[in-house]
């Protein structure tokens, strides 16, 4: 991330805010209560900004990605992510708003985009905690509680929601899933940030994941009517939640519309996650809520085909969480449950919720 100065920062926030602001402070949202113990990595480092417009204190977020993989090499791959940023994060219910866009310039002022190097995205500040904290909670024996049960069925009742809002364009329905084939932040991009051999995860076992979900995109090239509006990272740590079941969506990616399956996926694989951590299977509690979700979304959305769409998405989640570069300490017994939940889910025809347990077994 760019050098963040006091005097830049504050001449930016007069040139946005008016000139009677002043800077209060500003500091990293710490990784401690933002990410899980396992996640060791992300695509940038964002920052609150406190700052005092008139008589009025106020609070923001200063988002910005740093250079590396998962296509973000380049400064034209970060400049398209952070202004798609920008162009929607106002039209998903819930999410919360971008306030402005701008860029870096090479002494480090905060200026349009006409100078720009790198790009940041501003958002509105939300109260809340993230999700994962309940999951942590659960996978320390913590009792199931009925406000665990509810927020579950609010945030599938949610996607259920937004998933309603369709498109008719064939064309971006392939293209989505195509992306989720070949896209740097995807499937191609994740087994290419594997070591060549790490542990028991050798070239050729990504290579037959790899080619397991590029069937399963020809298999689900003529679903274009399943085009549907999404946030496409929606996992733990980008639901943040106050009292009861009232909460907040951040960081919507890779696109505004896709498969349905891509949301529901991104939230259930966690809860098998946080379970497989402590428990090596999926049991007690996170069972429950796991089994809760798919129950309520389907029963919400109608949509009985998700289970026909959700493989790959799996695979694509599971990548992710198996990667020792996204979840470093994560010891070999989890990383190889992960990768035989991948592996069966893409050789079965449909996702059966009930038989989770069976697709992590040897």
């Amino acid at each position: 991330m760019p050098t963040l100065r006091k005097d830049s920062l504050e001449q930016y926030l007069q040139s946005r805010f008016g000139p009677g602001v002043t800077l209060l402070s500003y500091e990293v949202i710490g990784k401690a209560s933002s990410k899980g113990a396992q996640k060791q990595y992300g695509y940038g480092t964002p920052v609150k900004l406190t700052f005092r417009v008139g008589h009025r204190v106020q609070s923001a977020v200063l988002e910005t990605m740093k250079p590396g993989p998962f296509g973000h090499e380049h400064p034209a791959d970060r400049a398209q992510a952070i202004l798609w940023d920008y162009d929607s994060y106002g039209r998903l219910p819930r999410h919360v708003k971008a306030l402005d866009v701008g860029a870096f310039t090479a002494d480090q002022e905060l200026k349009s985009v006409a100078s720009a190097q790198e790009f940041f995205v501003l958002t509105q500040w939300a109260e809340g905690s993230s999700y994962h904290l309940d999951l942590e909670r659960l996978a320390k024996g913590g009792k199931l509680r009925k406000q665990d049960r509810e927020r579950t069925k609010a945030m599938a009742r949610y996607l259920a929601e937004i998933h309603a809002r369709k498109l008719h364009d064939p064309a971006l329905y392939r293209r989505r899933l195509r992306e989720l084939i070949g896209h740097g932040e995807c499937i191609m991009g994740l087994t290419d940030s594997y070591p060549d051999r790490y542990e028991f995860i050798t070239m050729d076992l990504l290579r037959g994941v790899e080619e397991a979900c590029n069937r399963w995109r020809w298999r689900l090239h003529g679903e274009g009517q399943r085009l549907s509006q999404v946030h496409g990272d929606f996992h733990p740590w980008n639901v943040l939640f106050r009292k009861g079941t009232d909460f907040s969506v951040l960081d919507r990616s890779r696109g505004e519309w896709g498969e349905p399956a891509d949301d529901v996926t991104s939230m259930t694989v966690n809860y098998l996650f946080f379970s497989l951590c402590r428990w090596g299977r999926l049991k007690g509690p996170l069972e429950v809520l796991f089994r809760l979700f798919w129950d309520t979304y389907m029963e919400a959305s109608r949509d009985q085909a998700v289970t026909e769409s959700a493989a790959p998405f799996f695979a694509f989640r599971g990548l992710v969480l198996a990667s020792p570069v996204w979840y470093p300490k994560l010891s070999i017994e989890v990383r190889g449950t992960i990768f035989r939940f991948i592996e069966h889910v893409l050789d079965e025809p449909q996702f059966n919720p009930s038989r989770v347990n069976e697709y992590c077994r040897k």
